[in-house]
């Protein structure tokens, strides 16, 4: 399962802020805005915002 920008902004969290969260993680910003990014790898990222985001998306981007 993927996370997209869509998602991260439906559970309400910022650009700009995510952004940061990318580069900090060293994961590839640019590439996640074209093709998303795993689910897993977000999840084991062990941050409490980014889990947020991961809760939408697995309980079926209802919110």
């Amino acid at each position: 399962m993927k996370i997209y920008m869509s998602d991260i902004r439906k559970a309400k969290m910022c650009a700009r802020g995510s952004r940061a969260f990318f580069l900090a993680q060293g994961w590839d910003y640019q590439d996640f805005l074209v093709n998303g990014i795993d689910l897993d790898i977000v999840e084991q990222a062990n941050d409490a915002m980014a889990q947020q985001v991961v809760e939408y998306v697995k309980n079926g981007r209802k919110q």
